[in-house]
């Protein structure tokens, strides 16, 4: 199979074992949540905001297109590096056509707290997977905010969005654990007056409130009795254009990380990835499991930690992954099985409250990859029925992977 194989298009796809370890050094894409941020902000910011490292899937292009669609400019300028002109805190326009997020939950669910407090109305849809998941845990704190929805049965895509023209500052306690809907409140908060705070049981992935301090807004983050965290964001900040270096995306580097450790013989480095303590564990359960992974190079890259990462095949021991961590590895939780499949003994997985051969992928990236990476280390060969979600967040994914001498091709 080439090694250019476009997976824009449904393709069923197979995965056999190897003869030969996997090897190499590789990057993975850029960090998907941190993309999807620096475009929003940087088109909320005054000025031009340069960012290097962009991932260029189809998640993220299609929150570029909607920034676009709302008065800024997001463009690429060269190879990974994009520019946004921004049009600051209050000046999106009102979008003339639908705004399309494909795939992506992250795009519509941070874009809604953004459009929740512009005096404008917009019509946000998705495709066939994001249009089955409800919105109803964003749309009950941005409606007391003062946004109006208009929603189908359940708080699902297609949606109508009228942001408040007098928005009013909330104080949220979070039901559950969610990033993303931590995010959406602090984004309707920079266009609210006085403050705005939420409260979460459980800290989840900080890059918004990190990357609102690195274009200039006040956050302030204490914890609260029980192991959660108080963020408050202070309204109307006058937001810097700021260059943004965007590092390896974790959950990426999580496909070829396992692969390594389970395909007998392997060492693989991941070079440049973000190893923010939120976004870590997964290789705490690994190396929970006995894995061999090493953080080589550490170093800060625009205010989130980064480093290297070594993975050595070795056996890994089944072990009980505790729910608190969950928040800080929901997107592993399908690759971690994999793991979990390989290993001896048994591993039980807790806090999986929001989830809900041939492997039918049901349009989820995750799901795909992480049965092709399973394919690389069983007897028999793994296929799957659709390898077109795999361009939402990691474009280049077969080629990677097949370059490290994994056996992935389109089935004769």
């Amino acid at each position: 199979m080439a090694h250019n194989l476009s997976l824009r298009s449904p393709a069923p796809l197979i995965a056999a074992r190897p003869r030969l370890p996997l090897s190499g050094k590789i990057r993975v894409p850029g960090d998907k949540s941190i993309s999807h941020r620096a475009l929003m902000l940087g088109a909320l910011a005054v000025g031009r905001t340069e960012i290097s490292g962009l991932l260029e899937g189809e998640d993220v292009l299609a929150t570029a297109a909607a920034v676009n669609a709302l008065g800024a400019h997001a463009s690429p300028v060269s190879d990974g590096r994009w520019a946004v002109n921004g049009v600051g805190i209050g000046g999106l326009i009102e979008p003339e056509d639908l705004l399309d997020l494909g795939n992506s939950g992250t795009s519509a669910r941070l874009l809604l707290g953004i459009l929740a407090t512009h005096p404008i109305t917009a019509f946000v849809t998705g495709d066939a997977s994001l249009r089955r998941r409800p919105m109803g845990r964003i749309v009950e704190p941005l409606s007391r905010i003062g946004a109006r929805f208009v929603t189908r049965e359940g708080a699902r895509l297609p949606l109508a969005i009228s942001g408040a023209a007098d928005p009013v500052p909330i104080s949220y306690h979070l039901p559950v654990p969610s990033a993303q809907i931590k995010s959406a409140i602090l984004l309707a908060g920079l266009n609210t007056p006085g403050t705005t705070t939420v409260i979460e049981p459980q800290p989840t992935r900080d890059h918004t409130e990190r990357m609102l301090r690195h274009f200039g807004a006040t956050v302030t983050t204490e914890p609260v009795e029980g192991g959660g965290k108080r963020i408050t964001l202070e309204g109307y900040p006058e937001l810097a254009a700021a260059p943004i270096a965007v590092p390896g995306d974790p959950s990426s580097a999580a496909f070829p990380l396992i692969a390594a450790l389970i395909i007998p013989g392997s060492e693989v480095t991941i070079e440049g990835v973000g190893v923010n303590a939120l976004r870590t564990g997964l290789i705490e359960c690994l190396r929970e499991m006995g894995a061999d992974i090493a953080l080589l190079n550490e170093r800060d890259e625009g205010g989130e930690p980064v480093a290297d990462l070594r993975a050595r095949a070795g056996t890994l021991k089944g072990a009980d992954i505790p729910g608190e961590r969950a928040p800080r590895m929901i997107d592993e939780y399908p690759i971690l099985a994999v793991a979990a499949a390989c290993a001896r003994g048994r591993t039980v997985m807790r806090g999986l409250a929001e989830r809900g051969s041939l492997i039918a992928t049901q349009l989820d990236h995750r799901i795909a990859m992480a049965f092709l990476v399973l394919g690389l280390a069983a007897r028999l060969p793994v296929r799957i029925d659709d390898a077109a979600p795999i361009a939402t967040s990691f474009p280049g994914f077969l080629s990677l992977m097949n370059g490290l001498g994994g056996t992935i091709s389109e089935e004769a």
